[in-house]
């Protein structure tokens, strides 16, 4: 995938990646390390939960999501990080052997009025999983690079 820089993304442009299944191993790893509550850990207790079973961790579904738009590759050249990330919303549960996709929006446009060789992406992620369902919703400011030249 070519690398897309500020001047090559207009609002309205949408981008949708692979997709990657979550194993009930991988939701355990990641709340032992980064969130480690109940119903990520012990699928026994989960299932007393109002979740009725074991269920990821939104930290680990909001990361997945951003690391599958980000391997594609469609930004490597021209990212520079961000200043954050605005309006985070876990809408659904994501259980074990769900298959999670990527769905993004290009929202806003905005070269820099002090540094013309960059701007302001603003991005609006979807996690969709395998049967449709939005199952969290960001949006990332992305600072990118302006098109060389």
């Amino acid at each position: 995938m070519d690398t897309r820089y500020l001047d090559d993304l207009t609002p309205g442009q949408r981008f949708k990646t692979p997709g990657l299944t979550l194993t009930e191993a991988e939701i355990i790893d990641f709340a032992w390390r980064y969130d480690p509550q109940s119903f990520h850990l012990d699928a026994n207790a989960a299932a007393d939960s109002p979740y009725g079973g074991l269920i990821a961790s939104g930290f680990q579904s909001l990361a997945i999501c951003f690391r599958l738009f980000i391997q594609s590759g469609i930004l490597a050249g021209a990212s520079l990080g961000s200043s954050g990330i605005d309006e985070l919303r876990w809408l659904a549960p994501v259980r074990p052997g769900d298959t999670l996709h990527s769905e993004i929006e290009v929202l806003e446009v905005r070269p820099s009025n002090s540094k013309p060789d960059r701007g302001i992406a603003r991005l609006k992620y979807h996690a969709v999983n395998q049967r449709g369902e939005v199952v969290l919703g960001f949006i990332v400011n992305h600072l990118l690079r302006r098109r060389p030249g």
